[in-house]
């Protein structure tokens, strides 16, 4: 491994702001999963998205297991849930002793492929199994297809759960990213956009259930004087001190966008007249933050495959990425049921074995850019 300092794929950011609203809470003592900086962070994301309400979490994937509980998915049912996609997207369907049936991705945005779920729809309904909710993601800062997708479900009147997890500060239209659901979830994990080393946000127009939301969050507590529970609650509520850096890290939000969007352009700029790289495609509804720079590789010819050049960068203390393994592929889900976007052809598998995610740390000096895009060329040169 080279003696050089490290360039991460997408590492924690802060603004300098962070500090402040930390330094708040300790002076107040209010460091328990509650006070000034939690309301405010949910208030102030709500704000910037547009929609009727938040409520800040130790995960997004505690944000997808409470739209689950508050869609009233239970054991059996099924879950439809794209298959490109981190596995903490499915997991909370499991949780729910739920049935996850995956869905492709489809060529144009690399998200949610509409014929696929269109086919799992008529399949399921056809064998009076409807699905109780499809968790559609939108995949390294790109929003899926709304208007495609959203008309399906709207068919089969099944509500959307939007895992923007990777898209906050997307569009889809005139809309932010995670607003386009009934229910949207964002990470605040260490990698992402924005951070709160970890946490997650439930967002959604229906305040009622966000209100049921809080309640599940904070261990299902009945209004008493004593600790009285007449439902299961779960330990889900984001500190105040960690609710003090998102509020910081909000305020850079844009700012930070605006790097990953040159960092892409370098890319691009580089390495896209190269005869075999693709990189993810921007459909024309769609203004992705390029949280990560993704691109697919032809390896017959540019004479490298992608996990081989994952490795190889590696060697250069260089952290890169294989895109997502799609979840009909791993172990835990072998015996999911799958529909591929077309007969034949596994958009998802393909965008795995070919697709590779550069590093988009907004840390990274441009001159750090600059040497990967050169071991990038002379790995495709040999």
């Amino acid at each position: 491994m080279s003696n050089r300092d490290r360039i991460y794929l997408s590492s924690p950011h802060m603004g300098g702001l962070e500090q402040q609203y930390i330094a708040e809470a300790f002076e107040t003592n209010w460091i328990a999963p509650l006070g000034k900086n939690v309301d405010a962070f949910e208030t102030e994301m709500a704000s910037y998205l547009g929609c009727g309400g938040a409520v800040a979490l130790s995960s997004g994937t505690a944000a997808i297991h409470l739209s689950l509980i508050l869609l009233s998915v239970e054991k059996d049912d099924i879950v439809f849930c794209s298959s490109l996609t981190f596995v903490a997207s499915a997991n909370p369907i499991l949780y729910q002793g739920a049935v996850p049936v995956f869905i492709d991705s489809e060529p144009d945005s690399w998200n949610m492929s509409p014929e696929a779920l269109e086919r799992a729809f008529k399949t399921y309904v056809g064998k009076g199994k409807k699905p109780k909710a499809v968790v559609i993601v939108n995949l390294y800062g790109q929003s899926a297809d709304y208007d495609r997708l959203r008309k399906i479900c709207d068919y089969y009147e099944v509500p959307i759960v939007e895992d923007a997890a990777e898209s906050l500060g997307a569009t889809y239209g005139k809309q932010m990213s995670g607003t386009l659901g009934k229910f949207g979830i964002l990470s605040f994990n260490g990698n992402k956009i924005i951070t709160t080393s970890g946490g997650g946000m439930l967002i959604s127009d229906d305040v009622e259930a966000l209100s049921k939301a809080r309640h599940y969050a904070t261990q299902a507590r009945d209004k008493a004087i004593y600790y009285q529970h007449s439902t299961i609650g779960f330990n889900y509520r984001l500190s105040n001190i960690l609710a003090g850096v998102g509020r910081g890290q909000l305020k850079v939000l844009e700012d930070r966008i605006s790097q990953k969007k040159d960092i892409f352009g370098l890319y691009h700029k580089m390495l896209s007249e190269i005869d075999g790289i693709y990189f993810m495609p921007e459909t024309g509804l769609s203004k992705s933050t390029r949280w990560l720079t993704a691109m697919q590789i032809d390896s017959t010819k540019v004479g490298i495959e992608a996990h081989e050049l994952v490795r190889y960068l590696e060697e250069f203390n260089i952290e890169s990425r294989p895109v997502w393994k799609p979840l009909h592929l791993q172990p835990l889900f072998n015996e999911a049921s799958y529909f591929a976007h077309e007969v034949g052809r596994d958009i998802s598998q393909e965008l795995f074995l070919n697709g590779i995610c550069l590093p988009s740390d907004t840390n990274m000096t441009s001159e750090n850019q600059e040497f990967v895009i050169q071991l990038i060329k002379n790995a495709f040169s040999h």
